[in-house]
């Protein structure tokens, strides 16, 4: 089969990135399966697995698909093609109402429900980008944060203060302590160490050598790249229960809740956790040849001629104001 991808990013992601990378995986997916997958992504895009062609959004989509393409997969809010089977992935939540195609596919159950919507494949990782882990349990290790601190909705001081309470100090990935990109902010506090936007090995061994991840998100996370990376080096999840997490994290391999000193409770604890347990939760669940199975199979859905939802979804908004957080 033939599938073009359509993203309209820069692939590889050269540091951080999380849609950026999930359409590799799936790509490199696709090709160990046998099939052709070809993107069609942001100029200068290159890989060494399948062909990418430059993405004009000032076109239509029909005259930019390789002839002999099967099925089109569109990442982003980009017009579907009027002569070729295509579907969407969703990665975000709905500011406003919303009209989504009846060929939507969220990042998790909760993701779909919420949308009004069925149709969900998790988020699945590749392992040849992060290296071996490291089941080693110390005590003394740091927790990580890892998500766009900027955002309020990520809740950096929560995690902060959720590693103060647990008595460790954390690292800070994906901020700086001083940011004017979201208002005029500085963060002080001993607990935290700020890396700013990291990737590749930086982030690996910083995840790799922590005791657990501290993620108190405050909205409906749709797919949570980070909980996953998490899962694959066997570190313990401290989050919200909102969104997809509880689908992502099983009482062995982590502790829910919005009350920061319950969550603090539990992250004192984060060497008790069975690191290759957790690992073991992520080999049978969240790899990428799991996510590529399933996107295969609603490929077949709509190439036998049938849709994934009976009509256009109509969703309210999902994105509104931060949800609840208790000390």
């Amino acid at each position: 089969m033939k599938i073009c991808i359509v993203v309209n990013s820069l692939i590889p992601a050269l540091e951080y990135g999380g849609i950026e990378r999930v359409v590799v995986w799936l790509g490199r997916g696709l090709k160990e399966l046998g099939h052709q997958p070809i993107f069609l992504a942001k100029p200068t895009s290159k890989l060494d697995f399948a062909e990418v062609l430059p993405l004009d959004v000032s076109k239509s989509l029909d005259s930019q698909i390789p002839e002999g393409t099967n099925i089109v997969h569109i990442h982003g809010d980009i017009a579907a093609p009027q002569n070729y089977p295509y579907c969407y992935t969703n990665h975000g939540n709905a500011r406003n109402w919303q009209t989504f195609d009846r060929n939507t596919i969220f990042c998790s159950l909760k993701h779909a429900t919420n949308h009004g919507g069925e149709a969900f494949v998790h988020l699945g990782l590749d392992p040849r980008e992060y290296g071996s882990p490291n089941f080693e349990n110390r005590e003394s290790a740091s927790l990580i944060f890892l998500g766009k601190a900027a955002w309020r909705l990520k809740n950096v001081k929560g995690a902060i203060s959720v590693a103060r309470k647990a008595s460790k100090k954390i690292d800070i990935l994906g901020g700086s302590r001083l940011n004017f990109k979201m208002g005029f902010r500085f963060t002080f506090d001993l607990h935290a160490s700020f890396h700013g936007m990291v990737g590749g090995e930086k982030k690996n061994k910083l995840i790799r050598e922590s005791s657990g991840l501290v993620f108190p998100v405050l909205w409906h996370e749709p797919g949570a790249t980070a909980v996953i990376e998490s899962l694959y080096f066997g570190k313990p999840v401290f989050a919200t229960p909102y969104g997809c997490l509880p689908e992502l994290v099983a009482p062995h391999v982590g502790a829910l809740s919005n009350v920061e000193s319950i969550l603090g409770e539990a992250a004192k604890d984060a060497s008790s956790y069975d690191c290759r347990e957790i690992h073991h939760w992520w080999s049978q669940n969240f790899t990428y040849k799991h996510m590529t199975a399933k996107y295969l199979s609603y490929y077949e859905t709509i190439l036998d001629g049938q849709s994934l939802h009976e009509a256009s979804l109509q969703s309210p908004p999902v994105r509104t104001k931060l949800l609840d957080w208790k000390k």
